[in-house]
């Protein structure tokens, strides 16, 4: 008895999804590393981001308690966006019993390639951090982000530099010195290391040597030794700038990875042309809410 589009379909569908699930799952999701993961149920997502209160006052004896007043500075937006891809297998090919071997291989690239899609997105949100303007008006890595009381502060290296002792020391010292939006100081800290592939191994010599890099002396390595950057460093292949590289700091509102409609795999069969149809879609969006939560250098 033949078989029907409708029936061919709900034959193959099961195994192309465990199929998918397996390809897909052996791409390491590297903007996992980055972004803390949220879901929404919306076509976008907004984040307004608020003044604190400046430095207590002290209250005399008998006298009024001081009011301060909270203020809105800026708001970030997260605009998801649709990511979908589709294959088809002809008429021809069905007849021809080529669906097995075809629909295997075209459903191994179709998760390539929504591995890999999601990847770069995650990605583009460091890679153009020093020249996409955010919701403060300025990049994301800029050495004058605006405060409300009119002054800036700076989340980039004042002279680029690349990767060393004495460059990722310096960045330590200027995350420490972050400050709010009253220009109170923060004590922030670097949380983890991000670097392209290029500069894995100086970073490996600059982070876990027990004595200082390339001296001859007994030095201990300050940085392994007061135990900055508790979370090591962390390698993305989807950076693009050979040079450059971020710290992640522990600011609560940071990088952020809304899912609004998880990952879906379908198939059907199309009347007009007898072709077997299969597709992967999912709809998210990548971005950050508050600045302080990464430093940055472009590298010399």
């Amino acid at each position: 008895m033949a078989i029907n589009r409708s029936q061919l379909a709900k034959e193959l569908e099961p195994g192309l999804n465990a199929l998918f699930g397996m390809e897909y799952s052996r791409y390491e999701n590297e903007a996992a590393e980055i972004f803390n993961q949220e879901t929404s149920d919306r076509a976008f997502e907004e984040e307004v981001m608020l003044v604190g209160f400046g430095e207590a006052a002290v209250k005399a004896e008998g006298a009024a308690v001081q009011f301060d007043t909270a203020k809105e500075s800026f708001t970030a937006r997260y605009t998801h966006e649709t990511i979908a891809l589709a294959f088809a297998l002809t008429e021809e090919a069905v007849e021809d019993n080529l669906y097995d071997t075809l629909s295997a291989r075209y459903t191994k690239a179709l998760a390539r390639s929504m591995a890999y899609t999601k990847q770069v997105k995650g990605a583009n949100v460091l890679n153009t951090a020093f020249t996409t303007t955010g919701g403060d008006g300025v990049s994301l890595v800029n050495t004058a982000h605006p405060t409300t009381l009119g002054g800036n502060f700076s989340n980039r290296s004042a002279t680029d530099a690349d990767l060393n002792e004495t460059s990722l020391e310096q960045a330590m010292i200027d995350i420490a010195g972050f400050i709010d939006e009253r220009g109170l100081k923060i004590a922030m800290n670097g949380r983890k290391l991000i670097i392209p592939v290029n500069i894995q191994f100086v970073t490996d010599r600059v982070l876990n040597t027990t004595l200082r890099v390339g001296t001859a002396d007994n030095d201990i390595n300050a940085l392994r030794n007061m135990g900055m950057l508790p979370e090591g460093y962390v390698v993305n292949h989807y950076l693009t700038d050979t040079d450059a590289y971020f710290i992640k700091t522990d600011a609560p509102n940071g990088f952020k990875h809304f899912t609004r409609a998880a990952l879906a795999t379908g198939m059907e069969g199309d009347f007009d042309t007898g072709n077997m149809r299969y597709k992967a879609r999912e709809r998210y969006s990548f971005g950050y809410s508050d600045p302080r939560c990464v430093y940055g250098s472009q590298g010399s």
